[in-house]
């Protein structure tokens, strides 16, 4: 097992906080804006209440210092530091819910909006965990918690050194591993995704690096109609990764 990271200890916004507070994850304190009384914060003042969490009012001057996130809507949350977890316990999660492993693989998303509008995406699409590296790319913080509405505390998270080792190790997990590149001829709704899968998305600018290109058993594309010859990294990811659902989905 390698070594835990950690993020920024905080989650911002009233979703994120709520979602946090559902979790049922361990909440060091949360501090709301003094005065601040209407809308959601009734139900996250009352849901602290009942988890016994520490509840603290600030002047909002203080808040806004705190605050990492410039929409941070009255609620901060201090959290422990985010563990990610292991490809082992991404697996295990697949054989749990009796699936086919279907995995996300992230190869250099360095927007953290990108990434966590992917998270949300892959939350809500039953993806079993998403792999991303540790250097040259976005981790999960209290930005990322926020665009995902909370889905980081509901996916498996795993954070490695080399994306072409994880690859390699999912291949001997019997994963296909299809990436996603706009210089192939197969459109990602003629290609199978059924089955134990890996869909790699690359960077935002260059795609995938070719290392990890050549490591794909199959590559796919997103047909482009229009003069803009590429998409946002998360609208592709979406897109894919649902042709995978209802793939599945007929399948089964």
């Amino acid at each position: 097992m390698g070594e835990k990271e950690v993020y920024q200890d905080q989650v911002e916004g009233r979703n994120a906080v709520i979602e946090l507070l559902e979790s049922g994850k361990d909440i060091n304190k949360i501090f709301i804006t003094k005065g601040e009384r209407h809308g959601s914060i009734h139900k996250i003042i009352s849901m602290a209440k009942e988890n016994k969490v520490i509840l603290v009012e600030k002047e909002k001057r203080k808040m806004e210092e705190m605050a990492q996130t410039e929409n941070y809507q009255g609620v901060i949350a201090l959290v422990p530091p985010y563990e990610y977890c292991e490809i082992e316990d991404i697996l295990q999660e697949a054989k749990k819910r009796k699936e086919e492993p279907f995995i996300l693989i992230l190869d250099g998303i360095e927007d953290p909006h990108n990434l966590g509008s992917i998270v949300r995406t892959a939350e809500t699409a039953g993806v079993h965990g998403i792999i991303i590296p540790k250097r040259r790319a976005a981790t999960v913080n209290s930005t990322v918690s926020k665009v995902s509405a909370g889905a980081v505390q509901h996916i498996k998270i795993a954070r490695v050194t080399n994306i072409s080792d994880a690859i390699e190790r999912l291949k001997k997990e019997g994963l296909w591993i299809c990436g996603t590149d706009i210089d192939t001829n197969t459109y990602y709704y003629d290609q199978d995704l059924t089955g134990a899968i890996g869909i790699v998305i690359g960077n935002e600018g260059n795609g995938m690096s070719q290392k990890v290109r050549k490591n794909c058993d199959f590559l796919v594309k997103i047909p482009m109609k229009g003069k803009i010859t590429s998409l946002n990294a998360s609208v592709s990811t979406g897109i894919v990764l649902y042709e995978a659902v209802k793939q599945r989905h007929l399948k089964s």
